[in-house]
């Protein structure tokens, strides 16, 4: 009801307004307990049937597209939705594509299960400089209440602050570094120890990962459940590119692209976009909600 309906009547008297907002109280009060009622089914219940994309993602820990959720005896019932399937990309190194004419598999590298991605393992040296940068993804089961999924895992990769990825780039396909296969701990939680990657032409800045049932099966593409890609709110990446040494053509790339003209975001980032908080001084973390249907 706007706020000039009544403008007209105002001369009606004190009694007179007193009188409908006791009746306009009364009526919110009655379609209150009908919504609490009726819709208390729908809301408690986790898209695992529904469109995904009518779902709206959320966690206490995830995306920015958060809700609190339906608050019950037993506390918050939260909704998600299937996290959108992307592209692995050109640099999945996952073992489905060539690079330098040999089979490019960072996952059958030893010691490819780390949480610190920072340095390249399996003989190679190199370290990625960079703003320091936390990467935690919580999995959960859409089909299921939205259970966290314990003991999957989660392969994890990106470029570095030049815009360039390991094993596939040129002067670093020797390099094996911002690459690593996590885990998910007891709460469905991976997490990662990287740097804030860069924003190459073309690109919104983005981060690649893909979904496995356990490290043990986590060896190969064929045997994944999911790829997709988490995005940085644009104010966090303006921040970091403009304010750290590194970055320097990061601020004009960004300055060319946008979500709505990324050929992977522009339908719709909502359910990809992690919550970041932190500074330059002492590094960000970033967390994401990946709902999945398992």
């Amino acid at each position: 009801m706007s706020d000039h309906h009544h403008d007209h009547d105002h001369d009606q008297g004190l009694a007179h307004d007193l009188q409908m907002l006791i009746l306009s109280s009364t009526q919110r009060r009655q379609a209150l307990r009908w919504l609490l009622g009726a819709g208390a089914t729908a809301l408690v219940g986790c898209g695992g049937g529904g469109d995904p994309s009518t779902t709206s993602a959320s966690s206490t820990t995830g995306s920015t597209t958060t809700t609190s959720g339906t608050t019950t005896g037993t506390g918050t019932v939260a909704s998600c939705s299937v996290i959108p399937e992307e592209t692995a990309g050109p640099y999945p190194g996952d073992g489905s594509n060539s690079s330098n004419g040999s089979i490019a598999n960072a996952l059958a590298l030893s010691g490819i299960v780390r949480s610190d991605i920072r340095s390249s393992i399996a003989g190679a040296s190199g370290v990625a400089a960079g703003v320091p940068l936390t990467i935690e993804l919580r999995l959960v089961n859409t089909a299921s209440s939205c259970a966290d999924l314990s003991g999957y895992a989660i392969y994890l990769w990106h470029c570095d602050r030049d815009g360039k990825y390991s094993m596939y780039s040129s002067g670093i396909t020797a390099e094996n570094y911002l690459r690593g296969v996590q885990s998910t701990d007891s709460s469905g939680v991976a997490s990662f120890t990287t740097i804030f990657p860069a924003c190459y032409s073309g690109r919104m800045p983005h981060v690649h990962f893909e979904v496995y049932q356990s490290a043990n099966v986590a060896t190969q593409y064929s045997n994944k459940l999911k790829t997709s890609q988490l995005a940085f709110p644009v104010a966090v990446c303006q921040t970091v590119y403009n304010g750290a040494s590194g970055y320097s053509a990061s601020v004009s790339n960004l300055a060319q692209i946008s979500f709505a003209t990324d050929n992977v975001f522009s339908d719709g980032v909502s359910l990809q976009t992690a919550t970041v908080t932190g500074d330059l001084v002492n590094g960000y973390v970033a967390t994401l909600t990946v709902g999945i249907s398992a």
